[in-house]
């Protein structure tokens, strides 16, 4: 029988652990062939390693279906040859599974409950399980405030329902994740569980965490950041994302130009948003770490997840952890090795959170300090009025190319008619439909 969803929910700032897989480089925007990406491998070895909270979407192309079989696999594994015991399965309960609902394709958004409620009955069936941990409505900004609270109040009678244990918004736009938090706050007298950010915590872009964020020299202290605005409107945890902006802070980074032989070689330049300038003054970071004996990618990382981890738990939207309070990330790898340089970095920025002083400064190690000094008097100098640039989104000029009139509409592959079958049956038995 499948794990039942509690019916007394713990706060998601108890439940969610500090690290978690994205798996949205299970997707083409990143990779050519996702198929070649080791995703069953990686999901694996994750878990091996601790890391057991997977973060995903329908908008990532074949993430859910990829993360889904990898899951599959583990829950329901087969021995190696004939003749050799079934390998112990991994229970539901021992793994977290994020996803999102409402964004279709690039232009293409679609909040209407009945398409919400179709997408997380389609994410359940791709996922191989019976409920979801969190789920979030994808990229709030594209879509009006009305269409967004309708949005989560589906997803909280799916809640109800039993099919999700935790509903949050994600989205770019700071200060629109403040606004429609306050907002339906507001207007349902209950808080958001989560709010999921990319892009506004890394190297290049603080936003999120300002005026907390060490050296914000820029920022007013007695000015009323996010984070404040978010804990104010109850929202129980905050996550960040994207904490190499999307691609933007590797040491191969993004050609400026799509129409170059380099452009052709990387998917990323067919749809990040960045402006060419950025692009190459961010490949510039990357000449930079390489002269102090860094990939920027280890330097991006490390930075990234100490300071939220700081920073959120200053804020009070983290997770509790055993060194106290502490902000999560969400990290995206392609490769075995990625994973294991992700989580030995968050190891290390476990260790320096786990010794501080009164003057809560961190005795760290001197590889820590270096990468400190280095972000702060090489990289945000070279970055000069790039430092904390937010693009557009959405860009100028934007309509949702989903047609109104095909809001709503569902697809006829029967995921809705098993739906109705099951609860046709939890019915007639007096059962939750999760069962």
């Amino acid at each position: 029988m499948a794990d039942k969803p509690t019916t007394v929910r713990p706060p998601i700032n108890t439940v969610l652990p500090p690290l978690i897989l994205g798996t949205a480089t299970f997707n083409k925007q990143y990779v050519d062939d996702p198929e070649s990406v080791p995703y069953k491998d990686i999901v694996a070895r994750a878990i091996s390693l601790g890391v057991n909270c997977f973060d995903t979407s329908p908008y990532y192309g074949p993430s859910e279906i990829l993360l889904g079989k990898a899951l599959h696999a583990l829950m329901n594994p087969q021995p190696r040859s004939p003749g050799e015991p079934n390998p112990a399965p991994l229970p539901r309960s021992a793994f977290k599974i994020v996803t999102k609902a409402g964004r279709v394709v690039l232009d293409e958004f679609d909040y209407s409950p009945a398409h919400i409620r179709y997408s997380v009955l389609r994410s359940l069936q791709r996922l191989h399980t019976p409920y979801l941990d969190l789920v979030y409505t994808h990229d709030v900004e594209f879509v009006s405030p009305a269409e967004v609270l309708g949005a989560v109040l589906e997803l909280r009678r799916l809640r109800e329902e039993g099919f999700i244990r935790y509903v949050g918004i994600s989205g770019f736009p700071v200060d629109v994740l403040c606004d429609l938090a306050e907002m339906i706050y507001r207007e349902t007298g209950e808080p958001l569980d989560a709010v999921l950010s990319y892009g506004h915590l890394t190297i290049q872009n603080r936003r999120l965490g300002l005026p907390l964020v060490d050296g914000q020299e820029s920022v007013s202290d007695d000015k009323k950041g996010p984070l404040a605005r978010l804990k104010a409107a109850g929202v129980g945890v905050v996550l960040n994302a994207s904490i190499l902006g999307m691609g933007l802070l590797t040491s191969r980074g993004i050609p400026a130009n799509p129409v170059t032989p380099e452009g052709e070689a990387s998917p990323l330049v067919k749809w990040h948003p960045s402006p060419p300038e950025l692009r190459l003054v961010c490949k510039d970071l990357a000449a930079i770490t390489a002269a102090s004996g860094e990939r920027l990618e280890s330097v991006a990382i490390r930075w990234a997840m100490e300071e939220w981890a700081r920073v959120a738990g200053l804020a009070g939207v983290g997770v509790d952890t055993p060194v106290g309070q502490v902000g999560p990330t969400v990290c995206g790898v392609s490769s075995i090795s990625e994973l294991e340089e992700t989580v030995r970095e968050w190891h290390e920025v476990v260790s320096c959170l786990n010794n501080v002083d009164s003057n809560k400064k961190s005795h760290c190690s001197e590889r820590q300090n270096k990468v400190l000094t280095l972000v702060k008097e090489k990289l945000w100098p070279a970055l000069g009025s790039w430092k904390d640039y937010v693009w557009e989104s959405p860009g100028p000029g934007f309509v949702n190319s989903r047609p109104v009139e095909e809001r709503g509409k569902i697809p006829d592959d029967g995921i809705m008619n098993a739906y109705g079958e099951l609860k046709r049956r939890a019915d007639e038995a007096g059962e939750t439909v999760v069962n």
